[in-house]
C-alpha cells in the first residue's frame, strides 16, 4: 500500500510537470504546480527594453540578465547599441531570452529595408515593429495614405523574409478621417493581414477614449503581441502627454495629470486585457514602461510589473 502511495505521489507530480509546460524537473510541491489551474493557458510574458534603456546604453548584456532573472520570457528591442545581430543573438541563447521583436523607426526602414530586415532576422526576432509616425504620417496628415502603402511595400518585404510586420499605436492614430473610420482601422483594412498585423498598446487605446477589451477582440486572429502598459491620470490632462516619452521636447511636461505606472498601479484592467488577449490568439505579452514613476527605477518598474503579473497568476512557471 505504501508503495502504490508513492506511485500516485509521483504520477501527481508528473501530471502537474506536464500541464505547467515545463521544461525541467518540479516537485508537485511548488507554488506554480498549485497554480497550473490559472497558468495553463497563460502567455509567455517579454519586456519592452525601450523601458530600460538607459541601463541596455549603460550595460547591454548584463541588463539582459537582470530582465531574464526577474522572470520575462522575452525581449522586444529598441535598438541593438552598437552590438551586432549575431551578438545579440548569441547573447539571447546563452541568457534564455528569446528574441521576440524589434521596433524600428519608419525612416530606417524606409532607407533600408533589407538591412532592417536582415538584420532583425539574425538577430532571431519574428516581428519587426513600426513603433511610432511623425506628425506628417498621422491621420489628417499629408502623407498618412502615402505611409500605408509604405507600410504595405516593408511588409511584403518582411513576408518575403520569413518575418511579420506588425504597427505599434498611440493615441493619434484613433483620429477619424473624413470616411468616419479611425485612421488606424483603415491602415488595417487597406493592408491585408498577412502582410501586417496588430501590436495593440492597450495604454494609448485606453487614453483615447476605447475600450481595450472590446478593440483587441475586434483584432482576433490579427494581435500575436499586445503591448500591457498601465497609466495614472488625475483630472484634465493638459499639454502633450508625449512629452514624457521624450518624443516632443518643446512641450512642458505635465506629470501631474498623467504618468505611466506600473502594470496593477494605474486605471487599467490587466487581468481582462489579458484574458482578451488569450481569446484574441496572441502569443506573446510586452510589458512596456515609457518613464518609471513611483519613486522607482526603470528595472524596479519592470521588476514591479512582474510581481503583479505573479500575484495574478499570469506568468507560466519557472524552470
Amino acid at each position: 500500500m505504501r508503495k502504490f502511495s508513492k506511485f500516485m505521489v509521483l504520477g501527481a507530480a508528473m501530471m502537474a510537470f506536464v500541464s505547467c509546460g515545463g521544461g525541467a524537473t518540479k516537485s508537485a510541491e511548488t507554488q506554480c504546480e498549485k497554480e497550473c489551474e490559472v497558468k495553463e493557458c497563460c502567455l509567455p510574458v517579454g519586456v519592452q527594453l525601450y523601458s530600460v534603456r538607459d541601463d541596455m546604453a549603460a550595460d547591454f548584456k548584463g541588463t539582459l540578465q537582470k530582465v531574464k532573472a526577474l522572470g520575462y520570457d522575452g525581449v522586444e528591442f529598441a535598438g541593438l547599441f552598437n552590438n551586432t545581430p549575431a551578438e545579440v543573438n548569441a547573447m539571447c541563447k546563452e541568457i534564455g531570452l528569446v528574441p521576440i521583436s524589434a521596433h524600428v523607426p519608419l525612416a530606417d526602414m524606409l532607407a533600408d529595408v533589407d538591412k532592417v530586415v536582415a538584420d532583425y532576422k539574425a538577430v532571431g526576432c519574428e516581428y519587426i515593429v513600426v513603433p511610432y509616425v511623425t506628425e506628417e504620417r498621422r491621420p489628417g496628415g499629408e502623407l498618412f495614405f502615402q505611409m500605408v502603402d509604405e507600410i504595405r511595400a516593408i511588409g511584403e518585404k518582411c513576408k518575403a523574409a520569413g518575418l511579420t510586420l506588425l504597427y505599434h499605436n498611440h493615441d493619434f492614430e484613433f483620429k477619424k478621417l473624413e470616411s468616419g473610420e479611425y485612421g488606424l482601422d483603415y491602415l488595417y483594412a487597406n493592408v491585408s493581414a498577412d502582410l501586417l498585423q496588430t501590436e495593440l498598446d492597450q495604454c494609448w487605446v485606453k487614453y483615447s477614449g476605447l475600450e481595450p477589451v472590446e478593440y483587441l477582440k475586434k483584432y482576433t486572429g490579427r494581435a500575436p503581441v499586445v503591448h500591457l502598459k498601465d497609466f495614472h491620470i488625475e483630472g484634465k490632462q493638459e499639454g502633450d502627454p508625449y512629452a514624457l516619452i521624450g518624443l516632443n521636447e518643446n512641450e512642458t511636461k505635465k506629470t501631474s495629470a498623467f504618468e505611466f505606472r506600473p502594470l496593477g498601479n494605474g486605471v487599467q484592467d490587466i487581468p481582462a486585457i489579458i484574458a482578451a488577449a488569450k481569446e484574441a490568439g496572441s502569443k506573446w505579452l510586452v510589458v512596456e514602461q515609457d518613464q518609471p514613476s513611483m519613486g522607482k527605477t526603470p528595472m524596479e518598474c519592470a521588476a514591479t510589473s512582474m510581481e503583479y503579473l505573479k500575484s495574478i497568476g499570469a506568468v507560466c512557471c519557472e524552470e
